[in-house]
Formats: structure tokens, C-alpha cells, sequence
């Protein structure tokens, strides 16, 4: 019979080789492929549970078979919010309930919707920053008028100063697109004392015929009003022609609404000749558009005249970015952003629509709905798309805030690594420094570990591709370090070859790799073959990421019982070795039947020990093994060739006669630690 130390050696040493035998033999295969081709069909758990072949593959990958009876229990498993710590799912000991209810996203985390947390938090930030870096833009273009308009010398100069111009356009306000430079150079050029200046004998002397104008439209008006009025009252009066009177009100509606738009062109009309005579009477050009020696072109109170016009037009900004109005605008955004279920809704619906605009600096009544429709039902993926034709990369940015495909309809957020991901690369994080601290630095480890945390998910937010990501090392290390790898012994430049496999190939780069961590971080991220961001890829209740993982776990499954089929010990290494990168403490040790068991056995004690109290088996642990050690696969290898040894000695000739009692190690009783053990580290746990 071939040893422990033998079969296991050769597999570890071989893995990928033994893995592809597994992949390629013809149940495995078959199970795949019906998976494969079916897990996307699915939409519920009732779905999975019906479907005999798929929901024992599921369970197989995550080592949970002898579980498929209790479908009520497992349901209670798949429904769980993982990012609740009091969630079913969390409350339990073993690991393997949450690994299974991590591969699914039953649970609402990937059902399509406007806008991810990330998304709408990210938007309400922008959303603040743009309205104050507007207030800021006003008071920088204050800051440069008042300095500039004393160098002024010519009524052309000034105009040719498109900052310049801006600035007193809107403060007299005048619509560039309304009145040629000419005119205005010659209304700068006016005296408003002079009946016969440009701007009294082209404009102002209108003022008496268009005020006329407007009385006789507020006349009219009254007049219109007083007829619906009259009518309408002659509706309810015995043997009235209500047919009649009915057309008689529409006919004065009619009426009523010509004369109201004829009174706001009025209105408009004297507005700007008033604003043309302000605008003349606020600057010292002569007839021939200069400025008598030693005379500025504006007086010092003219100056501040202009600048409070300037203010006063730009009210709607300074309003917009009060503290009172920007908290309104964000209640209303979060209130309506998750009852949004289209495009043509988020259009419709101005408390998302105006403040989503406003964010990335749009103005809602100067752009087309149809023209923002269209970029975002853009591919974002696609140069060619739409959204980058407007060559105006404020579009671009909202067609990111929201999720929208090419019809309209809700799609997958685009992010370079899915909201689970990222908290499971900031769990692990954590973890992983803290296996390297001291009891003593246990605290201040703790503390900036997750300040590392924090700033990893806010920085993953922003990553649009493979080299953004690359370039920041500083995120690289954070995930080296969550996967259990030394920063200072990756490059760079091998990371590009990983992200650059293609991960469907098995001989590519990353697949090809002896150590499997590597092509474990590129699947964990969502980049297309340009290596830019993309949206999440679902195949029915499971992220691309999810489904790769569940078919990597039912391979590793299979390998490991058909190994212990043969030879029980090369089962529990295999199976330590799998789990020894998420061994945090000694009780995660012990609360696990195959893992104490590996470690009795690798230094040669007792079964008897599992009827110790908890905490003293615990400190044996802490004696004979260092958790931090686990995170280095060398140290895990060494671990396990005395354990494969051991296990040789301690078994003698009994290997391969019959099935081994170890096998109940994986199932829900048999050998190993007592019941009030698992109920000591379980109320250790729930603390």
C-alpha cells in the first residue's frame, strides 16, 4: 500500500495535474457541463433546490452534501445577509455555511438596480463637491474682474475677453446668443444721459410702446379671466347651453394663455433694455469706445454695482450649495434613486434626474433629455458608443453613476470588483496582519488594519482598469497581503502577465502558475479584454467570479474523496492545506473535526484531549503551532509531511481496509471532539 507521506507529497506537488485528471473524468465532466449549462435558468431558491443536479453540485463544491436533506435549514443558509452580523448564516460555527451562501446572490446583492450603495454615496459626494467648486468658480471670477477690469481700455478689449464678457453678460444679463458683439460694444459706448446715445434711440425708446404693451395684456388677462369666470358660473344655471359655453372657455382659455406668453415676452423685453442701460451708465467709454485719459472703465462703486449683479445672477448656484437646500436635494435623491427601474423614469423624475445632472455639472434646462438618455443606455465598454461621441467626459461620468443597458432597463453595476469581493479582501486583510502580531499588538494592529480596510474600499470605487490598479502599489500590497502572499516578492510587471491570462484558458499564464492565489485575485476583479472596468457578469443567481468558484471547489472536492476513498489521511491534508490560509486562532482549529485531527495526529496526541475544556486545548495548540505560520504554504507543506507521517505510524496496516471512521470527519458526527467541545466554541463564538 502506497504511505500517506507518498500520496500526499505527489499530489501537492502535482495539484494542477491531479485536478485536470479529476476535471476530465466522465461524471465529473458530465456533472460540470449540466451545471454549467443550467445554473443560468435559475432565479430562486426553490430553483436550485428543485433541480437535483445542480443543488448537489453546490453543495458537493462547498463540502456541505451530507446537508442536502435539510433544505429548510440550507434555504435559511442561501437567504442570509452576509453583511449582517446577526444573519442566520453569520451566527453559525462552521465557515462552510457562509462560503456556500457567498457563492449565490439570492439575497438582493446583485439584483439589478439604478445605482449600487457605492454608486449613490459616490454620486452625493460629487454632488457636493461640484455645487461648492461652483460657488468657488464664482468668487474665483469675482477675484479675477476685480482685478482686471482697472487694465482695461477699450470697450473692444473688454469684449474680447471672454472671461471678462462672460462676467458682465450675466450680470446685466444678456443672452450671447441673442445679441452680436457689436451691438453690446455700442451699448458700452452710450451715454444713458444723452437722448440721442445708441442705447436710448435702439432701445430705451421702445420702453414707452412695450410698457403700453404690457398694460394692456395685464388688461386683457384680467378681462380673459373675468369671461371663464362668468361662464363657467352660467354652466350651473337652469336651460344654459352648456355645449355653448363650454366652447366659449376654451375659446377666452385660448386667449388667456396667447396673452400670458405675450405678457413674459414683455416682461423679457423690457428686462433687457433695462439691463442694456445699466449696462451702458456702469462704464466710462467714450463714443469711439475708449476711455478719456486717466479714466478707468469703471468707477470703484460701478465695480461693486457689477459684481453684486454678477452675485445676484448666479443665485440659483449660491442657493444650491446652502447646507439647508444640499441636505433637502440629497434626502429627496436617496428617497426616490431606489424606486427608479429605467431610463425613462430617471428622466422623469427631477428629484434624481436634477440632482444627478447637477453632480457632474450638468444644467438640467440647458440639456437635452433625449441626448442624456442616449448616454446612458451607452456601452461604456465601446469607444465607438455614443456617450464618447459627445466628447464631453461630463456624460461619461453619469453613464458610470447608473446602471443602464442599450434598451433602457436596469444592468449589473460597472466596478472593478463586486461589493462582496471587496469586503471579503478587507476581511481578509485584517486577518492576515493580524496572524503576524503580537498578543501586545494586537490593538494598535486591529485599528490601522482597518483604517487600510476603509481605504481600500473607498479607493477600489475609482479603479477604471488593469494598469489604474497596477499603478497603485500601495492597493496592490493591501491585496497581496488579504491573499496571504509577501508584497516584496511580486512585481509588478508579473502581476500585468496574470491579469493579461485569460482565465477560461487552463493553459494560460495565471492557470499555469504553481501557486493558484494568483489566478485567484485576477478572477476576483472585473475587467474586459481591453483590461477596462466592466460591468458585473451574471449567470443567474451567480457572479462569473461565483460560478468559477463553485466549479474550482467541486474539483477540489472531488479529488479530495476520491483520495479518501483510497487513503483517509491524504484526504485530511489535502483538506488542511485548503483551509490553513482562513485558520485565524487556535478554536478555529477545534472547532473543525478534520483540522484537530490533523493536528493530534502531526504531534502525536491523544483523541482523548477532545474532552478537555476548550481553552486548555486551546493553549496546546498555541504551544505546539504558530496560527501565523499557516499563512506561508512552505510552512504548511512542512506541517503536513510530518502529519502524513505520522499518520502512517499511528495507522499502521488499516490503511484502505473498509472505510475509515476518519471519513466521518467531513460528515455531521463520528470521531473527534466531544458535543460539549462544539458547545463551548460555539458560545465562545456568539460573544
Amino acid at each position: 500500500m502506497v504511505s500517506t507521506y507518498f500520496s500526499y507529497n505527489y499530489i501537492s506537488h502535482h495539484l494542477k495535474q491531479s485536478l485536470t485528471r479529476v476535471e476530465q473524468q466522465t461524471d465529473v465532466a458530465r456533472e460540470a457541463a449540466y451545471y454549467k449549462a443550467n445554473i443560468g435558468k435559475v432565479k430562486t431558491v426553490d430553483d436550485l433546490m428543485k433541480d437535483y443536479r445542480l443543488y448537489h453540485y453546490a453543495l458537493k463544491a462547498y463540502g456541505l452534501e451530507d446537508m442536502a436533506y435539510a433544505k429548510a435549514f440550507m434555504r435559511k443558509v442561501l437567504e442570509s445577509d452576509l453583511s449582517d452580523a446577526k444573519s442566520f448564516v453569520n451566527k453559525l460555527v462552521d465557515k462552510r455555511y457562509r462560503e456556500f451562501a457567498a457563492a449565490f446572490s439570492f439575497n438582493g446583492t446583485a439584483t439589478p438596480v439604478a445605482q449600487s450603495e457605492n454608486q449613490t454615496d459616490e454620486t452625493i459626494g460629487l454632488y457636493t463637491a461640484t455645487k461648492k467648486s461652483q460657488v468657488d468658480a464664482l468668487a474665483d471670477d469675482t477675484k479675477y474682474y476685480s482685478a482686471q477690469i482697472g487694465s482695461i481700455s477699450s470697450a473692444d478689449q473688454l469684449l474680447n475677453n471672454d472671461r471678462l464678457r462672460n462676467y458682465v453678460y450675466s450680470a446685466f444679463g444678456i443672452d450671447q446668443s441673442k445679441w452680436p458683439p457689436d451691438t453690446i460694444s455700442q451699448v458700452l459706448r452710450s451715454d444713458p444721459s444723452d437722448p440721442n446715445s445708441y442705447v436710448n434711440t435702439a432701445f430705451a425708446s421702445q420702453l414707452t410702446g412695450l410698457n403700453a404693451q404690457l398694460a394692456q395684456a395685464k388688461s386683457d388677462v384680467s378681462a380673459t379671466n373675468t369671461k371663464i369666470a362668468d361662464y363657467t358660473a352660467q354652466l350651473s344655471q337652469p336651460g344654459a347651453d352648456v355645449a355653448q359655453l363650454n366652447v366659449q372657455i376654451l375659446v377666452e382659455k385660448y386667449h388667456l394663455e396667447s396673452y400670458t406668453k405675450s405678457i413674459s415676452s414683455l416682461n423679457d423685453q423690457i428686462a433687457t433694455i433695462g439691463g442694456f442701460v445699466d449696462l451702458a451708465g456702469a462704464f466710462e467709454f467714450s463714443a469711439d469706445g475708449s476711455l478719456p485719459s486717466g479714466v478707468p472703465a469703471q468707477t470703484a462703486a460701478n465695480v461693486t454695482l457689477t459684481t453684486k449683479r454678477f452675485d445676484d445672477s448666479k443665485s440659483d448656484v449660491y442657493a444650491a450649495a446652502s447646507p439647508l437646500n444640499e441636505a433637502f436635494a440629497t434626502v429627496q435623491f436617496r428617497n426616490a434613486i431606489g424606486k427608479i427601474d429605467s431610463v425613462q423614469a430617471f428622466v422623469s423624475t427631477p428629484a434624481v434626474y436634477d440632482f444627478a445632472l447637477g453632480a457632474v455639472g450638468l444644467d438640467p434646462a440647458e440639456v437635452s433629455q433625449a441626448t442624456v438618455k442616449a448616454a446612458l443606455e451607452s456601452d461604456l465598454s465601446d469607444p465607438k458608443s455614443f456617450v464618447y461621441t459627445l466628447k464631453d467626459n461630463r456624460y461619461v461620468e453619469l453613464a458610470r453613476a447608473f446602471n443602464f443597458d442599450a434598451n433602457g432597463n436596469l444592468t449589473t453595476p460597472l466596478v472593478a470588483q463586486d461589493s462582496a469581493k471587496v469586503l471579503q479582501t478587507a476581511k481578509d486583510y485584517v486577518i492576515a496582519v493580524l496572524k503576524q502580531a503580537s498578543p501586545e499588538q494586537q490593538k494598535a494592529v486591529r485599528e490601522q488594519a482597518q483604517k487600510d480596510a476603509t481605504s481600500y474600499q473607498e479607493a477600489i470605487a475609482g479603479i477604471d482598469s488593469v494598469s489604474e490598479l497596477l499603478a497603485n502599489r500601495k492597493m496592490v500590497d493591501f491585496i497581496l497581503v488579504a491573499k496571504g502572499l509577501d508584497p516584496k516578492k511580486v512585481s509588478t510587471e508579473y502581476l500585468k502577465k496574470i491579469f493579461a491570462s485569460d482565465l477560461n484558458n487552463p493553459k494560460s499564464f495565471a492557470n499555469t502558475e504553481s501557486d493558484h492565489r494568483f489566478a485567484e485575485i485576477a478572477a476576483s476583479f472585473n475587467f474586459d479584454s481591453k483590461d477596462n472596468v466592466a460591468r458585473l457578469a451574471m449567470v443567474g443567481p451567480q457572479k462569473q467570479v461565483q460560478l468559477r468558484e463553485t466549479q474550482a471547489n467541486y474539483l477540489q472536492q472531488s479529488l479530495e474523496q476520491q483520495q479518501g476513498d483510497t487513503n483517509p489521511g491524504v484526504r485530511l491534508a489535502l483538506y488542511f492545506q485548503r483551509k490553513a490560509g482562513e485558520i485565524t486562532s487556535a478554536y478555529d482549529i477545534l472547532a473543525d473535526k478534520a483540522l484537530s485531527e490533523v493536528f493530534r495526529t502531526t504531534f502525536n496526541l491523544p483523541d482523548s484531549m477532545a474532552a478537555m475544556p476548550i481553552d486548555q486545548q486551546a493553549k496546546f495548540v498555541d504551544k505546539f503551532m504558530k496560527i501565523k505560520d499557516l499563512s506561508d504554504p512552505a510552512k504548511v507543506e512542512k506541517l503536513l509531511g510530518r502529519f502524513s507521517a505520522m499518520y502512517d505510524v499511528k495507522n499502521g496496516q488499516s490503511i484502505g481496509q473498509g472505510q475509515s471512521p476518519l471519513l466521518n470527519l467531513f460528515q455531521g458526527s463520528g470521531s473527534g471532539l466531544s458535543d460539549s467541545t462544539y458547545l463551548a466554541i460555539a458560545k465562545l463564538r456568539s460573544h
